[in-house]
């Protein structure tokens, strides 16, 4: 099945050590073992279903002896849902990008330095997929050599010939400890590749055909997912989609906004996870439904923006959303949220937050109910 712009997407669950999800499904970045101003029960309440670690950032702090103190990352966080943690090849490279003296990336790996660090960190394809099963996650991926899509053709090249090369030693640690702790087949973290390849039709071939003759169980689309002007890489993505058979579930890393994902999904992505939820819950940009339902194909405008630091919503005595079913929205009136946020409480980046989440899931069950009753 080839996926294009009219193509049906492909739907079902994805069953992992912890559980299983169902697709389409986003997942909150808990970058440091956490998503901000919330514990486990508000991330269950809101119908989340899997979160999102990194590992670049959890090998810093707590730090990975920490962390295998306090039991992994299921234990220390107090989530018992699917973990995955990305191999934080991104972090790394927009880090090194920003000041060279941070850090260099060369052909076994990346080292890097940041500002205020007593030490240097050290990523290679081994650590990264050690350190990953080292901390229970449940779908783990390949350290890859990130770019932007605006960078030259010979910085393009480079990274797809690295990441192909870290995939395979990635994919050989894995073996190797599969092999070591004896994992049933039940009980082993899925592992993903990630096609890299910039703007460029032919690196992106190039990098998932080597990727699909390594074998991975799933492949995440890499790479910067935006133009200059936050456009959204439409063509790009769709072609890279197309790159892979259908059977294998692809991520798109980073993409959170909900009309991305909206028409992600119809282009046959699965999974997607990105923090400008939450963040913009912190800065009082909350999402909304304009209706109970919703038809992402009839080119309405499905949902839309509420400032709650507004002025206007001083003495609104209304929830934020009407078609929403969170904590916020079935408590606590928009004025009161406003009154929360000019007094800089904790309990507002609480409540806004769980808004936006259950704004999310209740995204995705929309589109799955919508999608799904088209193909089924």
């Amino acid at each position: 099945m080839q996926y294009g712009p009219t193509a049906q997407p492909q739907y079902g669950s994805l069953h992992l050590p912890h559980g299983a999800i169902d697709l389409p499904v986003f997942m909150p970045d808990a970058t440091l073992g956490v998503v901000r101003s919330t514990d486990a029960t508000d991330l269950q309440n809101c119908q989340i279903q899997a979160l999102v670690m990194n590992t670049f950032h959890l090998m810093q702090r707590p730090g990975t002896s920490t962390i295998q103190s306090l039991g992994g990352l299921h234990a220390m966080s107090g989530w018992q849902g699917p973990i995955v943690t990305d191999s934080g090849g991104f972090q790394a490279y927009s880090l090194i990008q920003q000041n060279a003296k941070f850090g260099s990336l060369n052909a076994d790996g990346i080292t890097f330095k940041p500002e205020g660090a007593d030490r240097k960190f050290q990523l290679t394809p081994e650590k990264a997929v050690q350190l990953q099963m080292s901390y229970g996650a449940d779908i783990i991926m390949c350290l890859d050599y990130c770019t932007h899509v605006d960078a030259d053709a010979a910085l393009q090249t480079e990274a797809v010939t690295r990441t192909i090369d870290w995939a395979k030693r990635c994919k050989k640690e894995y073996e190797r400890l599969l092999k070591q702790k004896k994992l049933a087949e039940e009980k082993r973290p899925l592992l993903f590749g990630v096609v890299q390849g910039g703007g460029s039709e032919e690196l992106r071939r190039r990098c998932a055909e080597a990727l699909l003759e390594i074998g991975f169980d799933g492949f995440g689309y890499g790479g910067w997912p935006l133009d200059k002007h936050g456009n959204l890489l439409t063509d790009i993505i769709t072609y890279t989609r197309n790159l892979i058979p259908a059977q294998y579930q692809m991520h798109a890393l980073g993409v959170g906004h909900p009309g991305s994902i909206a028409e992600l999904t119809r282009l046959g992505y699965g999974i997607f996870d990105c923090a400008m939820p939450t963040r913009d819950a912190r800065h009082a940009r909350l999402y909304s439904f304009t209706s109970a339902t919703t038809s992402f194909a009839s080119g309405e405008r499905w949902f839309s923006y509420i400032y709650v630091n507004d002025d206007k919503y001083i003495k609104n005595d209304r929830p934020v959303s009407e078609f929403c079913d969170c904590l916020c929205c079935t408590h606590y009136s928009a004025g009161y949220l406003h009154h929360l946020f000019k007094i800089n409480d904790t309990l507002f980046f609480r409540l806004a937050t769980i808004h936006n989440l259950r704004f999310m899931t209740m995204l995705t069950q929309r589109i799955r109910n919508e999608y799904y009753g088209q193909i089924r």
